[in-house]
This record gives C-alpha cells, sequence and structure tokens, in this order.
C-alpha cells in the first residue's frame, strides 16, 4: 500500500541553503520530542501541515488553537524547517513519509536534512556522538562538528530511507544516532540529540534548563496523543 499525502503551506517559505529537521516519530518518540523542544521560544511559526486520508483525525490544541498532528515550522532567521509529527508512522508508510521530506527539502533547497535513530550503544561508545552521512559532504560535515562517523551498521525506518534517497539524489542527510535506555524516560534521549543537533545546525542553541523541563512537557504530550490515536490507528492499518 502506498500512503497519499499532501503538504500545505499557509505561509511563504524561505529557508534556501538552511536545513530541515525529521521530527517523525518512526522508531521511538525521541526524535519527536527533541523537534519540538528544539523550537520552544525560538522563534518557529507554524507554516504549514502534512495529511492524509490514512492518518488517524485529530486536533491537536496548543494554548487553545487547534492544529493538524503533523505540522511544519519554520524559522526564518536560522533558515530552519523542521517537521513534527505526534502521530506514530507505521512501517509500511515509511519510504512514502522520507520520500516527501525530501522533495520539501529540494523544493526549498534545503543544504541539509537532519534525523535521527534510536541505538543500544556500548557503554564505550555512550561517551561520544556518532552519526551517518548520505554523502561525502555530509560525513565530512560530521566529522568537522566532532563527532564519529558511522562506518557499519544498520539504520532502519524514515531515517534509513532519508539516507539512502540521500544517498541516490545526492542530497546531504545527516542521521544521528542516539543511545536509548529502555528502562528510562525518552526525554533523556531527546536533551542529548538536541545538543548533538546544536553542533550540526548553525544558530541553533539549546538551554539545557529550560531543555529538560520542556522535553518532558512533550513527552508528556506526545504518548498522551500515541495512546488517544492507537485504536483509530490500529483500526487503519489493521
Amino acid at each position: 500500500m502506498v500512503a497519499k499525502l499532501w503538504v500545505k503551506e499557509t505561509k511563504p517559505i524561505n529557508i534556501e541553503g538552511g536545513y530541515l529537521i525529521d521530527g517523525f516519530p518512526s522508531i521511538g518518540f525521541t526524535s519527536a520530542i527533541a523537534s519540538e523542544s528544539l523550537m520552544h521560544g525560538n522563534n518557529y511559526e507554524l507554516a504549514g501541515f502534512v495529511d492524509s486520508y490514512d492518518f488517524p483525525t485529530v486536533s491537536i490544541l496548543k494554548e487553545g488553537v487547534p492544529s493538524y498532528a503533523t505540522r511544519i515550522y519554520v524559522n526564518a532567521g536560522l533558515k530552519v524547517g523542521v517537521f513534527s509529527s505526534f502521530l506514530t508512522i507505521n512501517e509500511p508508510y515509511h519510504k512514502t513519509i522520507a520520500k516527501m521530506m525530501l522533495m520539501w527539502a529540494r523544493k526549498h533547497k534545503c543544504s541539509l536534512i537532519v534525523s535521527s535513530s534510536p541505538m543500544n550503544m556500548q557503554e564505550a561508545d555512550k561517551k561520544q556522538i556518532i552519526a551517518a552521512g548520505s554523502t561525502p559532504q555530509a560525513r565530512e560535515k560530521i566529522k568537522n562538528a566532532g563527532m564519529l562517523v558511522l562506518q557499519n551498521g544498520t539504520i532502519p525506518g524514515i531515517p534509513g530511507e532519508l539516507l539512502n534517497q540521500g544517498m541516490i539524489y545526492g542530497q546531504n542527510v545527516i542521521v544521528i544516532l542516539v543511545n536509548v535506555d529502555e528502562a528510562g524516560p525518552d526525554f533523556g534521549s531527546s536533551v542529548n540529540l538536541c545538543m548533538a543537533m546544536s553542533k550540526i545546525l548553525p544558530g541553533v542553541s539549546c538551554d539545557l534548563t529550560m531543555l529538560r523541563k520542556q522535553a518532558q512537557v512533550t513527552e508528556k504530550q506526545i504518548k498522551e496523543t500515541e495512546k488517544e490515536t492507537r485504536v483509530l490507528r490500529d483500526t487503519m492499518y489493521g
């Protein structure tokens, strides 16, 4: 089954030469929590949304204002776009979501897409940030940020497809690997991911204290949405 998606932009977007952050929770909630937390209080404006007849019908309210569960935010000053979603997207839709983001990034002439993927790391690897790159330029950017380039491994889901599509079409994609402790909260991994993103994206900074608080709030919101849409999603995917 091929998902039918559409993107609706609600205002002009100019982030040419900038960056796109993937905030879809295809594997775990870390990327979604991190992208929401990174935007908090940093002049990101709602610029559009993504929808599909296959998505659960739900409205997310923030400060009384309704919105779609999958949204596009833009910081024009930093030239950063963010796809932020409170919906967990099942595997058959990962390729379509990744291709949609790649096309959007090419349309707006983004120089880099940044995504993330959870990984159970060895104790020695937890002290360093590891990332994968789709192109030689992306891998060089990883090195310049003081991170290690993943040489061998497997990256599933939307991040994996972004790497594959980026490799084919010459689009720079970086996937940051985040250690996930199954016994611990997702917001801890999300804070680490935000800090790693700030090393790659010029001008993006993190207030660690505020970030931890916001990540906990966001984790609660996302998991509540996941719980409330589970029955709809199970029906949708069969």
